[in-house]
């Protein structure tokens, strides 16, 4: 474990190597699985009533359900509000390309430049997740281990791509450059050992 301030960062989030492969995968995180994307209080208010620029990149059966539905939900097994799931499982904001693989549309409206605001960051941080410790203050950022993912694995360790360093962008989103800078220059320690 290490840890940075007051984030307990688990050796496997270093150690592993991850690189997403969507051409294996097709993006089954975002329609597999128990729950919606858990949502912070900033995204909740902003995906409550989607921006227009996401809603025209869904499917208009995903549009439909929102405006019956909304495209936030309260997941009582974990405890959580989420970004909202269809009756098939799928994440509202997901929409298939005719060659199968996955997109979230809220980070599609977030690359070309329609909105500032970007997918939820447990989806842009995953396969690490965070766990709070209410009484401590503590964060824990554990590596979420999920079959689905095996070719993102394997082709991690092509790369030779650390997990944390693949979820950079998500970690400076989160906690800053000088957290990534200590977590990085703690792992290069870690690799002397």
């Amino acid at each position: 474990m290490i840890l940075i301030d007051e984030i307990l960062v688990s050796d496997e989030v270093v150690k592993e190597y991850f690189h997403c492969n969507l051409n294996a995968c097709l993006g089954a995180c975002c329609w597999e699985g128990d729950y919606g994307a858990p949502l912070d209080d900033v995204e909740v208010d902003l995906l409550k009533e989607p921006d227009q620029a996401i809603l025209q990149l869904m499917d208009q059966e995903s549009v439909n359900f929102v405006e019956k539905h909304g495209a936030v939900a309260e997941f009582k097994e974990n405890k959580t509000l989420g970004a909202n799931v269809m009756p098939d499982g799928k994440c509202v904001f997901l929409k298939k390309e005719r060659d199968g693989i996955s997109y979230c549309a809220i980070e599609r409206a977030h690359k070309n430049g329609t909105i500032e605001y970007n997918k939820p960051i447990s989806c842009h941080l995953y396969p690490i997740r965070v766990e709070k410790n209410t009484h401590t203050g503590f964060e824990a950022l554990n590596y979420d281990r999920w079959d689905i993912c095996n070719p993102a694995c394997t082709l991690g360790k092509e790369k030779k791509m650390p997990m944390y360093k693949f979820c950079k962008d998500a970690l400076v989103r989160k906690y800053g450059e000088a957290f990534y800078e200590e977590l990085d220059h703690a792992a290069s320690y870690l690799d002397t050992k």
